[in-house]
């Protein structure tokens, strides 16, 4: 029997990896049933779905390796980030997905909370999350909606030398901002920014982008704490924060 690797585990979903299948163990049936409908819908390469039985969903792997990790370096190719920015703007200019995103009043109440938390329970400094929380306000604008993955992670990018081999962990897809996708990719990798946009192909806001990064990392500090991850190593959302500075 292949050996059974946890990729990753917390109270609302865990990953397992047997062999060359993944098992997604999910408390939200409706997160996997988006993760599913995006999956065909998505005019990129997605992993298989083998089989599913609620609560587990059960995707074949796909081949190539990561394009990288958050708060290390990577060392896909030049090519390879601008392949990633193609895959993209082809998802973008897909029709749109049946189902909402969350909404610009939606974003703007939840991060206000999200910041307001994190000053009252000392987590980050409020000099740190106030200039922050400035920068964010320049993706709180009104957007045109296109196909978002909505998590997409360098780690949910896969390559093989020179091209995407897939990406995966759909769940968050929906409609949503077309620089939010750009942004997640490059995430404590600004120094490939220049690659993404060139292979996404058109003229894009790097501020709006910037603001992003601002906004995912307020978003997601907390939950990160919470579920036993660590948001200050290296390179990872804290640093992002702080190099706003």
């Amino acid at each position: 029997m292949d050996e059974v690797k946890v990729v990753v585990a917390h109270s609302e979903r865990a990953t397992l990896r047997v062999g060359d299948v993944f098992l997604k163990v999910d408390a939200d049936q409706a997160r996997i049933d988006v993760e599913v409908q995006a999956m065909a819908l998505a005019p990129v390469p997605t992993p298989e779905v083998l089989w599913r039985k609620p609560p587990v969903l059960a995707i074949a792997a796909v081949p190539g390796t990561a394009l990288g990790r958050l708060g290390e370096p990577s060392t896909a190719s030049p090519q390879a980030w601008a392949a990633a920015g193609a895959a993209i703007r082809k998802l973008h200019d897909a029709p749109l997905p049946p189902w909402p995103g969350r909404g610009l009043d939606k974003l703007a109440a939840d991060l206000d909370d999200e910041c307001e938390w994190l000053v009252r329970n000392g987590v980050l400094p409020a000099d740190l999350v106030t200039r922050n929380r400035q920068i964010a306000e320049a993706a709180l604008r009104p957007w045109t909606p296109v196909f978002t993955h909505g998590d997409l992670q360098i780690s949910h990018v896969f390559v093989d030398g020179d091209e995407i081999t897939g990406i995966i962990d759909w769940s968050e897809a929906s409609q949503g901002d077309a620089l939010f996708d750009l942004a997640i990719l490059t995430l404590g990798h600004e120094d490939h920014l220049g690659d993404v946009v060139s292979g996404y192909g058109t003229d894009v806001d790097l501020d709006v982008i910037r603001a992003w990064w601002s906004v995912r990392s307020l978003l997601v500090v907390r939950w990160l704490v919470e579920h036993g991850f660590d948001p200050s190593a290296p390179g990872c959302e804290v640093d992002v924060l702080r190099s706003r500075l």
